[in-house]
């Protein structure tokens, strides 16, 4: 599907706003969690993928400063962490979001490295 495509546009508009139930926005950051993880959690994973598939350069240094400050002093991306207090986090090290967290910042640096600056 192509991301100009309006059911494209319209549902990631829709899964980043408040009318999203598992759409958390705090002190920390925001970004998208699940019960799976507890209310008030964001996955870095969520943070990434947003990330990735956007062509906003705001957007995506947004997602940036997010991710550089969810980590909680421990150098790796967690499974989830608490809207309001990254030291509040699940999972110490979680290979699928470190994982995708490289891919985002390859593509940054590949298309865009101005933004890494």
């Amino acid at each position: 599907m192509s991301p100009a495509d309006p059911v494209y546009v319209n549902t990631r508009k829709m899964i980043l706003s408040s009318e999203n139930p598992f759409h958390f926005s705090g002190k920390a950051g925001k970004g998208i969690g699940s019960p799976h993880t507890g209310m008030d959690r964001i996955w870095p994973i969520s943070v990434v993928m947003q990330g990735l598939t956007s062509k906003n350069e705001s957007e995506i240094r947004e997602c940036l400063r997010i991710l550089k400050g969810c980590h909680a002093g421990k150098g790796f991306m967690h499974e989830s962490f608490h809207k309001d207090d990254p030291a509040q986090f699940t999972r110490s090290w979680f290979a699928w979001a470190n994982t995708i967290f490289g891919e985002f910042i390859w593509k940054v640096f590949t298309e865009r490295p101005h933004l890494l600056q």
